[in-house]
């Protein structure tokens, strides 16, 4: 494909029906091209252009970069620069790329209730609420403006991108802003359910223990010091056991990253089918699996995280043959960037319902839900 043919693409491009490709049960985006775009930063400052993509973003060899600097694909304040180009701090820095997001598990994003300002659906695992790292229009909010026309969205709350369950999405600005007011206030009551390891406890478990998020590693862990971490509180409640895994209500009083898995780890019941919170003991398997948790901190700690800061069609089985390969592209031909292998599965853990002044919503219950 020649510079002439290519069609670059910024945010205010809305996602479409014919951007997705369903293949082996995976919902993949079209690669497309992008700018992304950076501002110097201090530390930056005083190398060469291609010295700064080599050492602060290591996802790509140093060819390219040399390549990306001459035909313009990285330019500096909008203009083509030399790769001996020193930069300064504070210049505007773009990077044109043949980006290829991560793929998604191939589920329908359900909308469960359209009120004229408020939409709830029911968000499959695997799919992030809304643009974050390498992903943009694999997301809940990307998908329901490409199959359904819906937007603005506003999501009120987040789930974590391996877990299932209720979202509920505010329809215009003021209406977020009355949910995320009455979050903070703490009148909204939120309620999970979890498939764990072992024979929960009949009587009800309230964990009050502090939570360390550490965000190169992308995984939390309980700190019995108050030193350290975020204070975090939650309840839990047997509803079924088969003496094998138990099927727990979770009630999160406050809303620290992973904490549900991580106290359900504190307690010594972690989520069945959670590799990042597992012990091999429990698991069986090891833990050094690359899981899609860590593939994605990987991520967001090179190339996607730093460089974006500032910034379907019919389903049937499709291949890389539908979309046109780019010469320069170090993914192409695949179509899932590097680190992605495609077997991840989603966690068990599921959000059924949200209550606060005058109102509830509810999710039902997933099929691992049952324990039959």
């Amino acid at each position: 494909m020649g510079e002439g043919e290519i069609v670059w693409q910024t945010p205010a491009n809305a996602p479409q029906r014919c951007d997705y490709i369903f293949h082996n049960g995976r919902r993949h985006v079209r690669p497309y091209y992008f700018e992304f775009i950076a501002h110097v930063k201090n530390r930056w400052a005083g190398k060469s252009i291609v010295d700064l993509f080599t050492e602060e973003f290591k996802g790509r060899p140093y060819e390219y970069y040399i390549d990306a600097v001459k035909c313009g694909r990285i330019q500096v304040d909008g203009e083509m620069v030399p790769t001996s180009y020193i930069v300064k701090t504070s210049q505007k820095i773009s990077h044109f790329l043949h980006r290829h997001e991560p793929p998604v598990m191939a589920l329908e994003v359900k909308i469960l209730k359209e009120e004229a300002d408020v939409l709830t659906v029911y968000k499959p695992a695997s799919v992030p609420v809304h643009p974050c790292g390498q992903y943009r229009k694999n997301t809940v909010v990307g998908i329901l403006q490409a199959e359904h026309g819906l937007a603005p969205l506003f999501p009120i709350h987040r789930l974590d991108r391996l877990v299932s369950g209720l979202l509920i999405i505010a329809r215009n600005a003021s209406k977020a802003d009355l949910f995320r007011q009455q979050i903070e206030s703490g009148l909204v009551k939120k309620q999970y359910i979890a498939r764990v390891v072992g024979v929960f406890p009949e009587e009800e478990q309230v964990v009050d223990v502090h939570i360390n998020y550490n965000a190169r590693e992308g995984r939390s862990t309980a700190e019995d010091t108050m030193a350290k971490g975020k204070a975090a509180q939650t309840k839990f409640t047997c509803i079924s056991s088969d003496g094998v895994h138990s099927i727990v209500l979770c009630e999160p009083v406050t809303g620290r990253t992973h904490q549900i898995r991580v106290h359900l780890q504190y307690t010594g019941y972690p989520i069945a089918n959670d590799a990042l919170y597992l012990t091999k003991v429990a698991s069986g398997r090891s833990v050094e699996k690359t899981t899609a948790d860590r593939a994605a901190a990987i991520s967001a700690c090179s190339t996607a995280h730093d460089i974006e800061e500032d910034c379907v069609s019919a389903r049937k089985e499709n291949s890389s043959e539908d979309f046109s390969i780019d010469p320069m592209c170090t993914n192409c031909p695949n179509l899932a960037p590097k680190g992605y292998d495609g077997e991840e599965e989603g966690l068990w853990l599921h959000c059924v319902r949200y209550s606060g002044p005058g109102w509830i919503y509810e999710c039902p219950y997933p099929e691992w839900a049952s324990l039959k």
